[in-house]
């Protein structure tokens, strides 16, 4: 188990990256991880992820108060709290505005289109958070139903969220999230998708479960991304954007 001293290094190294990807401009964004039970640490509030040091990092409780740092907390750690609240198995987390997947989510559209296999069976489905003002509970009340069956939100008006096992899972479920976005911008410019159909999803699913129980350390619990492979908990609250067309905006494939 790494030692808070490396978490704050692995913060700083996956702020920067964004930050080189243009993920985030300027102040934008911010990343947490799952210290222990009543502990987060986070990137404070009004700094470039480019230029982040670990001295630079805050520590808050389950609460979002202020338990170590100089620097002052982000007005969105209520999001990372939600996160960390609803998923126990979540101990890394990225929040951004990637060009692309950020323009599919100021569109109002979401990416639950199953339309190449490597993220059907790595992410699942991304869905689409209604809007909620940041640092406010509209914005945790908007990702709430969405959170316990997805890895990965395009949240209205506003970015990402992306969260896994442990900072770097989440970092790259981020990437995956633009890199799709790019593709599926793709399809639209050429004026026509052709979504994998529903034998073809029925195979994935049988992939799908296969991956998740390959050591993948979120596997371990309960499964994440959108539950394709997984049964569906009875009074689990259906994502916003559910599509009955695909069903790809459920956890399960019907």
């Amino acid at each position: 188990m790494a030692t808070e001293r490396q978490y704050r290094e692995h913060i700083v190294r996956y702020g920067r990256m964004l930050h080189e990807r243009g993920f985030v401009a300027a102040t934008d964004g911010n990343l947490s991880v799952r210290l222990s039970a009543n502990r987060i640490l986070s990137t404070p509030t009004c700094m470039s992820k480019g230029e982040m040091r670990p001295s630079d990092l805050v520590v808050v409780d389950m609460e979002g108060r202020l338990i170590s740092g100089k620097r002052k907390v982000s007005s969105e750690i209520g999001m990372h709290l939600l996160i960390y609240r609803l998923r126990s198995d979540i101990k890394g987390i990225v929040h951004a505005h990637p060009p692309t997947a950020t323009g599919f989510a100021a569109a109002g559209v979401p990416l639950n289109q199953p339309l190449v296999c490597e993220v059907v069976i790595g992410l699942g489905s991304i869905p689409l958070a209604k809007y909620g003002t940041p640092g406010t509970t509209e914005l945790t009340e908007a990702l709430e139903p969405l959170v316990p069956g997805f890895d990965a939100i395009l949240m209205s008006n506003h970015g990402v969220v992306a969260y896994g096992a442990d900072l770097e899972q989440a970092y790259m479920k981020m990437e995956t999230v633009e890199h799709f976005a790019r593709i599926a911008l793709v399809t639209h410019q050429l004026g026509h998708q052709k979504p994998l159909g529903a034998a073809e999803l029925e195979k994935l699913v049988v992939v799908r479960a296969k991956y998740m129980n390959s050591g993948q350390p979120e596997a371990q619990g309960q499964a994440s991304g959108n539950g394709h492979g997984r049964k569906k908990a009875a009074a689990e609250p259906q994502p916003v954007d559910a599509s009955p067309a695909t069903g790809l905006g459920r956890r399960t494939i019907r």
